[in-house]
């Protein structure tokens, strides 16, 4: 059983592997059904992919984790990224639709100027998109007007109407994840506890001094999520940006160890992690409108 991760460059690559027509050499729209069967393989594509899943298909490694396919999954990548089960000697039949698409396809274009608004492209295993029967018939017409102009065959036109369609497919993900966000909103809610928790704790047990201020990074790994889908969740729920909600906090924290007298605004700064008291100040000024010493002098 083979378990290296195979390269994918290019579409017309991927194409020959499925068995299907290359139409467009930067883009391909795939009916998976219609592929010959294959064995299971790692892939590292160079183009983005997104799939449709219509079958459960065991558990898929993405990354290093594990993700249980449900029917009507929706995954997306970006060039790079790792997708794939280890090959256990089974032939599998795929059901479902992929869209793939080289970023030389969008240099240039609407698409290409914003391509990494679309964060999703970065989520993990875990925080794929499920969607409902209708969202799904909207993604399928998505793929099929894309599909359509690939027939159509290459014109002056072409390029412009392919990465329009899919900017349009992208923006409907992006409306279906915000549905998403809202149907979990009690998962929510119990990851912004957690959040409130985590700094919580950071800042009480002495770790911002030791290893600095928090980062949405790390708050994101110990609550498991992927940076981005964490950073969305938090957008979404507060109205405020991960990193503005953590600055929050340690000023939250800053206003009420500087009412202690006994306490130096030099050493408080320390306490919640800033490497430079200036830093500290700087910050504090800007959110609170006044240095931490004008704040302390006013207070009491």
């Amino acid at each position: 059983m083979d378990k290296k991760i195979m390269n994918i460059e290019s579409i017309s690559e991927y194409n020959e592997i499925l068995g299907i027509e290359t139409l467009h050499p930067l883009v391909s729209v795939i009916d998976l059904s219609l592929v010959h069967p294959l064995r299971h393989q790692r892939h590292i594509f160079g183009f983005y992919a997104i799939f449709l899943k219509e079958v459960k298909c065991g558990d898929i490694l993405y990354g290093r984790q594990k993700y249980d396919y449900q029917k009507g999954t929706v995954v997306c990548l970006a060039p790079g990224q790792v997708i794939g089960i280890e090959d256990n000697g089974e032939v599998f039949q795929p059901k479902g639709w992929a869209l793939c698409f080289h970023p030389d396809l969008i240099r240039g274009t609407s698409l290409g100027s914003h391509i990494k608004e679309y964060s999703y492209f970065s989520y993990e295993n875990n925080e794929a998109l499920h969607l409902s029967q209708k969202e799904r018939e909207i993604f399928v017409d998505c793929l099929q007007k894309i599909q359509h102009e690939l027939e159509h065959g290459i014109d002056r036109m072409s390029r412009r109407l392919i990465s329009t369609n899919i900017e349009l497919l992208l923006d409907y993900c992006l409306r279906f994840y915000e549905r998403q966000f809202i149907t979990r909103q009690n998962a929510n809610i119990d990851i912004l506890g957690r959040f409130e928790t985590l700094l919580d704790n950071y800042f009480i047990s002495g770790k911002a001094q030791h290893d600095g201020l928090p980062t949405v990074k790390w708050c994101a790994g110990e609550l498991c999520l992927s940076p981005n889908y964490f950073g969305d969740l938090i957008k979404k729920e507060t109205g405020r940006t991960a990193q503005e909600h953590i600055q929050a906090k340690i000023m939250d924290i800053a206003k009420d160890r500087i009412m202690n007298p006994q306490l130096s605004i030099s050493g408080i700064a320390y306490e919640l992690g800033f490497q430079y008291p200036q830093h500290f100040t700087r910050m504090f000024k800007k959110s609170a409108g006044m240095t931490p010493v004008e704040y302390r002098n006013r207070q009491l």
